[in-house]
């Protein structure tokens, strides 16, 4: 039989509400308060990133404060740099390709809740993001979830990414739109 996480991670319904999530989201807010609160360019600093996303590249970096439902599930290439209060709900992974940059106040959702109040009183399922290497996230922009951002693309400040977006182009608005072939 297959654990909370386990179901979460497999994109099938879960009970985010079980005790095993409570622990693991406990767990992890622990190291969410220790980077947020580390001094900031220190050795500690760094090694407090790598404890909550291991499977990162060791030079991702961090701009506090961030918050994450897990951590491990978030796979961000090399030079990765993501902004001030950033929220990735990582319940599934979560692909940030090398030299991505994100913006300040970005929001990253795996998490999808149904629309029946009887069935989302009682699971909820994950489907995961990839974000392109190369790409420039704008400021507050929210990325949905299940969606695939092309590399080098570039979304707009505030913009709702609701659907895919291709390599190469700039999307904006809500929902976002792709407006402009890029590198022509």
């Amino acid at each position: 039989m297959k654990s909370e996480k386990e179901k979460m991670f497999a994109g099938e319904p879960y009970d985010a509400h079980s005790a095993e999530m409570i622990a693991i989201r406990t767990r992890v807010k622990h190291i969410l308060h220790k980077l947020n609160v580390t001094e900031y360019y220190t050795d500690k600093f760094q090694a407090t990133i790598n404890e909550l996303c291991p499977n990162a590249a060791k030079d991702l970096h961090l701009e506090p404060p961030f918050y994450c439902d897990y951590g491990d599930h978030i796979y961000a290439g090399e030079g990765v740099f993501i902004n001030f209060g950033a929220v990735i709900l990582d319940g599934a992974k979560v692909t940030i390709g090398r030299k991505t940059l994100i913006a300040p106040g970005v929001h990253i959702y795996t998490a999808r809740h149904p629309l029946g109040i009887e069935e989302r009183r009682i699971w909820e399922d994950c489907k995961p993001v990839t974000i392109g290497e190369e790409c420039w996230i704008g400021g507050h922009a929210t990325i949905c979830p299940g969606v695939t951002i092309g590399d080098r693309a570039v979304i707009g400040a505030g913009s709702v990414v609701t659907k895919d977006i291709p390599a190469d182009t700039l999307a904006v608005g809500n929902p976002a739109k792709v407006v402009k072939k890029l590198n022509e």
